[in-house]
């Protein structure tokens, strides 16, 4: 696994290279203080990570990153700040990461284990694809203004609140700024259904499906109490695709 880092902060620069070094596999291929001088390396060179500090000259990390978003090769981009106020603009760059300065050389770790275990798995479902071809296997989820990269399976359900979108899993809640509709059209539809206006259900979650008012239905799901309804207009497509 390649990948560079840019950061113009010596110090911070030299700390992220001997904790790279020091807890993953990842070559390397070089250090860069300048968005264009990214820009112009990324022309001619493939990376599969890119460790991106987000106030750098000429180019800041935001707009380097959205550049980056289009091409047909996306790395994996690690945002590392020292602002919090950042965190909704790399969510919606689809970051894999958002670490936050001073380093926590913990916190540098398990999101090292993460990034080379995701590349493992990437590698594995796309072959010769792109590295950062994405899958259906995990989401970014935003809790205390950092991104988690959720694997797919540990959502149990999703409910709409406002403007906001509140995500269940097993024992977290996440709130993600967006509505329920936006929110689902991220997850892979195999796995998930939108059984109400207001929610939407891992369908391998379901424990009990009950009978309930005006030919409706209550979803129990695995190892929470919440009952998820499935409202009247959903519940013909609900029957063919339990097929009930």
């Amino acid at each position: 696994m390649k990948a560079i880092i840019v950061e113009d902060e010596f110090l911070a620069q030299e700390e992220l290279k001997y904790l790279i070094n020091a807890h993953s596999s990842i070559q390397l291929e070089g250090s860069f203080d300048d968005g264009l001088d990214v820009l112009k390396y990324l022309q001619h060179h493939q990376v599969d990570a890119i460790f991106l500090d987000i106030n750098i000259p000429s180019l800041d990390g935001v707009l380097l990153a959205q550049n980056i978003s289009k091409f047909a090769h996306k790395p994996y981009i690690i945002f590392i700040t020292a602002y919090k106020e950042h965190a909704a603009e790399a969510f919606e760059l689809e970051a894999f990461d958002y670490i936050l300065k001073p380093y926590h050389e913990a916190r540098i770790v398990t999101m090292l284990q993460k990034l080379e275990a995701h590349y493992r798995r990437d590698r594995q479902a796309g072959g010769d694809q792109p590295v950062t071809a994405r899958h259906s296997h995990s989401i970014n989820l935003i809790k205390d203004e950092r991104i988690i990269v959720t694997d797919i399976n540990d959502i149990y359900y999703a409910a709409a609140q406002e403007k906001v979108t509140l995500v269940y899993t097993r024992r977290e809640e996440f709130i993600m700024p967006m509505n329920i509709t936006e929110f689902f059209n991220r997850l892979p539809e195999e796995f998930f259904f939108r059984c109400h206006r207001s929610y939407c259900v891992n369908l391998s979650k379901i424990r009990e499906i009950v009978p309930w008012f005006n030919n409706t239905y209550i979803l129990r799901l695995s190892d929470l109490p919440f009952e998820v309804p499935v409202s009247r207009s959903k519940v013909k497509a609900f029957r063919q695709l339990m097929r009930i």
